[in-house]
């Protein structure tokens, strides 16, 4: 008999890539929604998977929506991916943010135990949860400095799902995860607004706007981390896990990257970024795009999961960048422009 797997946030960069992984290995995939998504589909679409996917009503401020989810659906495995906000967008609606990405985990975790203790249960944790870290790299020892209120929620959301755990001897576990990338990235992160934008320049000659040049991330791809949250789960014991690729770079560098693998010229002239040829501006910065709260650098030493569990990143920063910049070449080389949030 096939396994059941429930997934929130199923339509999101994360969420694709793991109901493509999970439909691949034979399991049973229900996607958990609020409402209509047919407008959100479209990394399931372009992934060729949605007929697959059994959608389910599931509200994470609506206890009850959740209970009655995990009930009909009968998973062995249920996979937290969703968020309400990410980073700076938080400030605007803090208490929402608390809401969802902090209580509804807390809502979550309650409903599988009510319904269903043995139920094996992921927690996608984030880096934000280091912000203003206090070394590098970060590990599962590191201690945490949020930065914002959804940092803050996740926070919780960590902590609770581990409480959990202890409280109630659930298999509760928490992926730590650096940032990571796909094509499937929405459009609000630098790398997408990067790769979309060369993309659209080379159309239209409209130059990006980025914010803070120097920020550093350690960026992996979302297929390498997906694999990650599947070994995570089904280990022997439930444990907190830092997904990382180990490797930083700036928000500069990644541009410069970018056109290198396109073979364009480029050259920086103070914020600003030109091409070489013909001096035609690529790149220029806004402070309007600057975080409130700015974490500078966030790199992460997974050698734990890499000891106990065997998992590597296939990708690298330029392998990375090859993918995204062919799909948004293919995307935007049409006539219509379509947003892919």
């Amino acid at each position: 008999m096939s396994k059941r797997a429930l997934i929130t946030g199923i339509t999101g960069q994360d969420g694709s890539y793991l109901a493509k992984s999970l439909l691949g290995k034979g399991y049973k995939v229900f996607g958990g929604h609020r409402g209509s998504t047919s407008q959100k589909h479209w990394r399931l679409d372009e992934m060729g998977i949605t007929e697959d996917i059994e959608f389910v009503k599931l509200d994470l401020m609506d206890q009850k929506s959740i209970s009655r989810a995990i009930e009909n659906t009968e998973p062995d495995e249920v996979y937290n991916l969703a968020a309400q906000f990410i980073g700076t967008l938080s400030f605007e609606q803090p208490e929402l943010a608390t809401l969802v990405d902090g209580l509804g985990v807390l809502k979550l975790l309650e409903s599988i135990r009510q319904v269903n203790q043995s139920i094996k249960f992921y927690q996608a944790s984030t880096s934000d949860l280091y912000g203003k870290a206090q070394e590098a790299p970060q590990s599962e020892q590191t201690k945490f400095f949020p930065r914002s209120p959804y940092a803050v929620a996740k926070l919780y959301a960590h902590h609770i799902t581990i409480n959990y755990r202890e409280a109630y001897n659930m298999f509760a576990c928490c992926g730590i995860l650096f940032n990571h990338e796909s094509p499937m990235r929405g459009e609000i992160y630098v790398t997408r607004k990067i790769t979309k934008g060369i993309a659209l320049w080379l159309r239209e000659g409209k130059p990006i706007v980025l914010g803070n040049l120097e920020a550093q991330r350690d960026w992996g791809h979302a297929e390498d981390f997906v694999e990650g949250m599947q070994l995570i789960l089904n280990s022997d014991q439930p444990q907190e896990y830092v997904l990382a690729t180990g490797k930083t770079n700036t928000v500069k560098q990644f541009v410069d990257k970018t056109l290198t693998y396109l073979s364009i010229p480029g050259y920086w002239k103070g914020d600003e970024c030109f091409d070489k040829r013909n001096n035609k501006l690529i790149v220029t910065t806004d402070k309007a795009y600057l975080r409130s709260a700015e974490v500078n650098l966030l790199v992460g030493d997974s050698t734990k999961i890499k000891t106990e569990l065997g998992w590597n990143h296939k990708y690298d920063i330029d392998s990375l960048i090859a993918d995204m910049v062919e799909a948004d070449l293919r995307r935007y080389s049409k006539k219509a422009i379509k947003s892919t949030n």
